[in-house]
């Protein structure tokens, strides 16, 4: 059982008084509460890994030169976007490199 659960409801230990027992307004505000902390942890960890990547990430995260990371584009191995000037790399296609 989780431990904000816990402080939150502490009753749950003992399941028949809870068979027992009306769930108030304070209760559904406060499961909302724990519910939107969740929702957004979760949202941010979503978050933290980019979708899109430009040039300058996939060679620090590759750890290749400009020259290679062109040679991966023009063999076809790593697909790439051009809006405007920059070229943008999916993460999941790099990811996909380097697990072969």
């Amino acid at each position: 059982m989780d431990l904000n659960a816990r402080k939150l409801f502490p009753e749950v230990d003992n399941l028949e008084l809870l068979s027992y027992q009306l769930i108030t307004k304070r209760d559904l505000l406060n499961f909302s509460n724990l519910l939107f902390e969740a929702l957004k942890e979760a949202a941010n960890l979503k978050a933290e890994t980019p979708q899109w990547l430009k040039s300058s990430e996939v060679r620090k995260l590759l750890k290749i030169s400009p020259g290679t990371l062109q040679t991966l584009r023009i063999n076809g191995t790593l697909q790439y976007n051009r809006i405007g000037g920059i070229l943008y790399y999916k993460y999941d296609d790099i990811k996909k490199l380097l697990e072969k």
